[in-house]
């Protein structure tokens, strides 16, 4: 008989997560299904103090006067640093591997190799620079204008990835981050985070009143649907998830929800 894998205790949830998802100096402890499950639940935690780090560089920025602009910068390097980059280097292999238009073996292999397309390198290039201008504009608000930007995306961006690990999405490799999360969240806890991390952003948006909740809250959904028409492209194309493709969805997630707050 198979044993069922004991639960994961709130820490071992929170070191996978966090050890996982960010470079900071956390062991983890355990590699299994459970301990999969219950940190990728706590994603959005990760995403909400990458965020924080991010929104206090670009308001330690704008107090000694460095303006919208550079404010803008420093809050985009800050999740590339916390990441070491993983996010945005998945962006570009899974690029590659779309743009590539290969079958879906071709295209895994394409992702894997460790140089960087064309289709990579324009999708790296026009993100980043979506992301500084959607940041300065938020930022040219007000301080607390782009750290709600900077919360908001990484928050959103990170629950896609919860959402992306639910029952029923299948990992594309037998390897990798994708094949040891993939699966590993029941549908309705997925949907619960969701629905917690949307609501959220929108009580953090209600310090500016009814329009700002609905305005966060809004822009939340709108990241978290984009992170699922680019998960469900993923699945035709490659036939499940990758650890590239969670890094392409944690970034097209929260530069969308950046995106809606700046546009609203």
């Amino acid at each position: 008989m198979t044993e069922t894998p004991a639960p994961p205790a709130r820490a071992d949830a929170l070191r996978f997560a966090f050890g996982t998802l960010t470079v900071l100096p956390v062991r983890v402890h355990r590699w299994d299904r459970a301990a999969a499950r219950g940190g990728m639940l706590c994603a959005p935690l990760a995403g909400l103090v990458v965020g924080g780090f991010a929104a206090a560089l670009g308001g330690a920025l704008l107090l000694l006067g460095g303006g919208p602009l550079l404010a803008a910068v420093g809050t985009a390097a800050v999740p590339a640093v916390l990441t070491r980059g993983l996010h945005l280097d998945g962006l570009a292999d899974t690029a590659d591997g779309l743009g590539s238009g290969k079958p879906a073996e071709d295209a895994l292999r394409i992702m894997k190799q460790s140089d960087i397309g064309p289709f990579g390198v324009l999708t790296l290039l026009f993100t980043l620079l979506a992301q500084v201008a959607a940041l300065a504009g938020l930022y040219a608000t007000g301080w607390a204008y782009g750290a709600l930007g900077a919360a908001v995306a990484a928050v959103t961006g990170r629950c896609a990835l919860t959402l992306a690990s639910r029952t029923g999405v299948p990992a594309a490799r037998p390897d990798g981050l994708g094949a040891a999360v993939a699966g590993t969240v029941p549908v309705r806890a997925a949907l619960l985070c969701a629905a917690l991390v949307v609501a959220g952003c929108a009580a953090a948006g209600a310090v500016w009143g009814p329009y700002g909740a609905v305005h966060a809250g809004l822009a939340a959904v709108l990241g978290l649907a984009a992170g699922e028409l680019l998960l469900g492209h993923c699945r035709r194309r490659f036939g499940g998830v990758t650890g590239d493709v969670f890094g392409a969805l944690a970034e097209g997630a929260g530069l969308t929800a950046l995106l809606a707050l700046t546009l609203g």
